[in-house]
């Protein structure tokens, strides 16, 4: 794909995906969604466990999964449907940026040597004054 293009997928991804920068900027945000949406809308153990022709044990194994980043898409979204949901997952840059952000920072990463030092000045907003 030529720079352009990427660019314009970038655009596009960012426009898409604004909606979970905000959720990016939060250190776990989906940590323990299951079973928060669970509660939330009052559906018990059994009728999940029922909907998806497992036991309740399941569930908790789940919901346990979950929380520690072992939980299959699968799994997450059999789940998710049997509460009368759906997933819609995300991926964007860590710290709420735009993916526009993050490309410029690895290119001037990659320009500069990527040190440590060139990661702050990136940061900080200084790349757009370095010359090249």
């Amino acid at each position: 794909m030529r720079e352009k293009e990427r660019r314009l997928a970038r655009m596009r991804l960012d426009v898409e995906m604004r909606s979970y920068r905000h959720a990016g900027r939060a250190k776990n945000p989906t940590n323990g969604l299951l079973r928060a949406v669970r509660q939330a809308l009052r559906v018990p153990l059994a009728e999940i466990a029922e909907k998806m022709g497992v036991n309740r044990s399941v569930i908790w194994d789940l919901e346990s999964g979950e929380r520690k980043n072992t939980i299959s898409l699968r799994s997450l979204s059999r789940m998710a449907d049997a509460m009368g949901c759906k997933v819609v997952y995300g991926i964007v840059p860590k710290g709420g940026k735009k993916l526009e952000e993050l490309a410029e920072e690895r290119l001037w990463a990659s320009v500069l040597g990527g040190t440590a030092g060139v990661r702050g000045q990136l940061v900080s907003g200084s790349a757009s004054t370095l010359a090249v």
